[in-house]
């Protein structure tokens, strides 16, 4: 049924001046749209993230959006020189090493945006 739809991230904020600064001087996105209660990044037709304003932002624990990246290290310094911090994690079968985890066939790094919000990096190995 949903096969053929477009689908898109959503992030919460709860305050949409500063998750548009953060968005664009640490990761260098601008929006394509944005409003009083909305940052859209992306077509307007078909946003790949949409960033709304609500009270509840932050209090999610879990990874909420992934961006692929062909060179996590590079990336990540980058990143770093713009003042994002990577998280170091220690629990169970997730270890990062100077804020990378080797898991399967992948290399995960993560950080939370001014949201609170977790972000993360990934690579394929092959």
């Amino acid at each position: 049924m949903l096969k053929l739809s477009d689908s898109y991230t959503v992030l919460p904020a709860s305050d949409i001046t500063r998750a548009r600064d953060f968005y664009r001087d640490k990761l260098g996105l601008e929006p394509t749209r944005e409003d009083d209660d909305n940052l859209i990044y992306g077509s307007a037709d078909a946003p790949d993230l949409l960033i709304y304003r609500t009270p509840n932002a932050g209090t999610a624990q879990n990874t909420q959006i992934c961006w692929a990246v062909t060179d996590i290290r590079a990336t990540m310094d980058q990143l770093k020189s713009a003042g994002v911090t990577f998280e170091e994690y220690d629990s169970g079968d997730l270890k990062t090493v100077d804020g990378v985890a080797e898991y399967g066939d992948e290399y995960g790094a993560w950080f939370k945006d001014s949201e609170g919000n977790f972000v993360c990096l990934s690579q394929s190995k092959g």
